[in-house]
């Protein structure tokens, strides 16, 4: 079933407000959640594929039209929400400079979130952000911390998931990790350790919070289950391909460059994470996963499934 944006529909007070529901993250964060029968409302903007929504509507997402930089288009959509969960972000695929960017929408539009989920009565609100040690002045960056603390003094039970790298975007074409086509890009010298993440354990986790009493007003730092360097990453590709791979490294000169020149928003972020990514993001999951019942995938399982699906 399909919902216009002007048509209001009262759901049982259980029901999730997925924000971002048509990102890679969010899609799999509404497939589990109805997995589980959960009600879920999907917040889309009117530009959106129609190919996408469709996917959505067939496992039973209540599709509903809101644009976070209008504030005056998000109360009817909350209205008997309980918990929403927010992966928007303008980075990378949807940036569209002085329209869709960090500014308006993850500083903004977040804000403009935040406050009308308070005034409608959300209890709960579960929010992307990105790891702690991600930690140098840069437009991202600032927005995601700003609205963490902007959260915080909300007045509602809020959680914090701060994801390292992912591996579906840092080890993949998109990032200049073609290791499949036997070309990758190394940030600094590649010995540094990371704890890469699947999206999709990011999405259990997202998940897991919304009936998890240890989740309430918390920050989660979560990683991959072993911190493994760009390089030992490569090892591994080369492993499961049979063919060496050619590397082609980015000084950390070259990237602090790159960061102090570039005079866009999203490209100073994108720098900024790559010298990030440059210097490690290890991570210790091992207390975390004592009350998160999450399965970890580690490298070698992400690596051996892109390999096999091609």
């Amino acid at each position: 079933m399909f919902f216009s944006k002007n048509k209001l529909h009262l759901m049982e007070t259980s029901t999730v407000m997925v924000a971002g529901a048509t990102g890679y993250l969010g899609k799999e964060i509404c497939r589990l959640l109805r997995a589980k029968k959960i009600p879920v409302k999907a917040m889309v903007r009117t530009t959106t594929d129609n190919t996408v929504i469709e996917k959505l509507v067939e496992i039973g997402v209540q599709v509903f039209y809101a644009d976070l930089r209008r504030k005056e288009t998000l109360p009817a959509m909350l209205q008997e929400v309980a918990t929403i969960v927010s992966t928007i972000s303008s980075m990378p695929s949807s940036y569209i400079p002085g329209e869709n960017n960090i500014q308006k929408v993850d500083l903004e539009g977040m804000k403009n979130l935040i406050d009308s989920a308070k005034s409608s009565g959300v209890q709960h609100f579960i929010y992307t952000s990105f790891s702690g040690q991600i930690d140098i002045d840069f437009p991202l960056r600032n927005a995601k911390r700003s609205i963490e603390q902007h959260l915080q003094k909300s007045g509602m039970d809020f959680t914090i998931l701060r994801p390292s790298f992912f591996m579906e975007l840092w080890l993949s074409a998109a990032a200049g990790f073609d290791a499949q086509n036997g070309t990758v890009n190394i940030c600094g010298t590649g010995a540094n350790p990371v704890g890469y993440i699947s999206i999709k354990d990011v999405a259990k986790f997202a998940v897991n919070s919304i009936s998890n009493p240890s989740s309430k007003n918390r920050i989660l730092e979560l990683g991959g289950p072993q911190n493994i360097s760009q390089l030992d990453v490569v090892k591994i590709f080369e492993e499961v391909l049979n063919k060496r791979i050619e590397l082609q490294y980015i000084p950390v000169d070259a990237l602090q460059t790159q960061f102090n020149t570039a005079s866009d928003p999203m490209q100073k972020s994108f720098a900024g994470l790559m010298l990030c990514l440059a210097k490690g993001d290890p991570s210790n999951m091992k207390d975390l996963l004592k009350t998160y019942p999450v399965k970890l995938t580690s490298v070698q399982e992400y690596v051996q499934s892109v390999v096999s699906a091609c």
